[in-house]
């Protein structure tokens, strides 16, 4: 059997997280390998690489899928991240070291820097923005130390933003300050104050189960 190449799953991954198929939407490897330039038997690998991540869902003699939407299963995914991350936090706060936090504001300042959306495509979130966002809450967690705890929480952090970007379309820019959110937490972190960050950890992130609740897209 053919080892999907990580850029082909990398590729279909970043298209999944753009939300450029909606919940529920049929994947067709044929056609997707003819677009990437690539076999059908690596798109297939690919597919079931990502369904291991949570974000397709293999349906036996019917193929692969976009995961549906489930607000049960975001707010369960919520809680799940917020408790992994908080061990993860706590666990970072007390080995990391200077160089630790060099990286930690350094990433935070990619993000500052960038913008959520683009002129060029207002209804969706930049996928530059999504790269840098998710660096920053992983170099958060990095200084744990337990790589299947940050693994968890990468896995988690594509599956909730799956959602993030179908209500992008449906929410108000500047309805929340996300840039402010990130702002407090790294001051946090710098801070080793353990209980706030993982308060504004668990903060933020519910923050973001409302925004999908208020976009009107789980119906």
């Amino acid at each position: 059997m053919a080892q999907a190449g990580p850029q082909t799953v990398e590729r279909i991954r970043e298209e999944i997280l753009r939300g450029q198929w909606g919940p529920g939407t049929r994947l067709q490897p044929v056609a997707l390998a003819e677009r990437l330039g690539t076999s059908s038997t690596v798109v297939r690998e690919a597919l079931v690489r990502l369904a291991g991540d949570g974000l397709v869902t293999a349906q036996p003699n019917r193929g692969f899928f976009v995961r549906d939407l489930d607000l049960q299963e975001l707010q369960d995914l919520t809680e799940l991240r917020c408790v992994t991350e908080a061990l993860a936090a706590r666990l970072a706060l007390s080995r990391g070291d200077v160089v630790w936090e060099s990286e930690l504001m350094a990433v935070h300042h990619q993000l500052a820097r960038l913008p959520r959306r683009t002129q060029d495509d207002p209804d969706h979130v930049d996928p530059a923005w999504q790269k840098a966002h998710k660096a920053f809450h992983l170099k958060l967690l990095q200084a744990c130390g337990c790589q299947p705890m940050i693994k968890l929480a990468s896995d988690l952090s594509d599956a909730t933003e799956l959602y993030r970007c179908w209500a992008a379309p449906h929410v108000e820019p500047g309805s929340r300050d996300v840039e402010g959110e990130h702002r407090e937490i790294l001051e946090a972190a710098l801070a080793r104050d353990a209980e706030l960050l993982t308060r504004l950890l668990r903060e933020h992130y519910e923050a973001t189960v409302r925004v999908v609740l208020e976009s009107g897209i789980t119906g």
